[in-house]
């Protein structure tokens, strides 16, 4: 006999939203879904567009074989009680832009964001991966007023996950059996640390010589840049959207997995008030705690560089704002 839901007993079930419904949000939900993570909350300003994406989503469930629930909307009150939200929206990098080219447009947008969703989802983790994506962290982080182990910004994820690719692709083996390290910001001033780069056990160093190293190294730096080049309408989406699952399996499931993210250093590797990839351990509270390498001398030099840029652009960003406030 058929026995009505209302009937039934309900579970808790987690809650995402995911904010911006373009390629690296859509797809986000997707991949969300069909591990069978978390209900989907998927929100935009375009009007229908996140319910037409939800609708397609939720009509592939049964040839998937998952039961998860998504929702589109245009309303950050649908978003209520979410655990984790994702901050995806902004604008595309186009061919010859640098992420930094995004910052004037998409600080407003990421903040007005993180400011809207905090006030529905207080207890929440948020995951940042609007570009350029340290800059963007560092202003959520300010927004929200979260301490810094909720909020944090997906960038080390997927760098790693491009070195990994490139020697893989190089070496003529299996991306998984390929472990990699990249701190620093997500862009050109990127530290990828070839002796931390492993292949199942086997040191990098020991099966490439050192130009080789150096030029998957500069790859790595460009990833995202020869994509854009390559496609010339749009950026990557696949593998951030890959990049930003896994790090929300890790939370969700309180893995409490060893991952480069971006956050909000206070003293580590003698940084603070800059928020850049390094190494932290999530699980379900967020950000566990920051893991600092040794580092060599010359790495420690590469990663101050590298802050040093970000410092420069969240200041930028910040006059950027106060205008915008004193004469909205």
């Amino acid at each position: 006999m058929y026995t009505s839901p209302s009937s039934q007993i309900l579970c808790y079930s987690p809650r995402v939203t995911i904010i911006g419904a373009g390629r690296v949000g859509s797809t986000l939900a997707q991949r969300i879904a069909e591990k069978n993570l978390a209900d989907v909350v998927l929100l935009d300003i375009v009007p229908g567009m996140p319910q037409g994406l939800a609708l397609d989503l939720m009509e592939a469930r049964g040839i998937e074989m998952h039961n998860r629930q998504i929702i589109g909307t245009n309303d950050y009150a649908d978003t209520t009680g979410s655990e984790i939200v994702v901050i995806t929206a902004g604008f595309p990098r186009k061919p010859g832009m640098s992420r930094d080219d995004l910052l004037r447009t998409n600080a407003k947008i990421v903040v007005e964001a993180a400011k809207q969703a905090i006030a529905h989802s207080p207890d929440a983790i948020f995951i940042v991966v609007t570009n350029p994506l340290d800059v963007m962290t560092y202003l959520a982080w300010q927004a929200t007023g979260l301490p810094r182990d909720r909020i944090m910004g997906m960038a080390g994820v997927l760098d790693s996950a491009r070195f990994e690719t490139f020697i893989a692709m190089e070496l003529g083996v299996l991306p998984r059996d390929v472990k990699t390290m990249v701190l620093g910001s997500h862009g050109d001033l990127m530290v990828p640390l070839p002796r931390f780069a492993t292949v199942n056990g086997i040191p990098l160093t020991e099966l490439l010589d050192q130009a080789t190293i150096e030029r998957l190294v500069e790859r790595t730096r460009h990833g995202g840049a020869e994509i854009v080049e390559l496609m010339q309408t749009g950026g990557a989406f696949f593998a951030p959207a890959s990049a930003t699952c896994m790090m929300m399996e890790s939370i969700l499931l309180n893995q409490s997995r060893l991952l480069p993210v971006t956050v909000a250093l206070m003293g580590e590797y003698g940084l603070e008030d800059v928020a850049i990839g390094v190494p932290c351990r999530l699980g379900c509270g967020g950000i566990a705690n920051v893991l600092e390498l040794e580092l060599s001398d010359e790495e420690m030099a590469a990663l101050r560089v590298s802050a040093e840029s970000v410092r420069q652009n969240i200041a930028w960003a910040q006059e950027i704002l106060m205008v915008s406030n004193a004469t909205s």
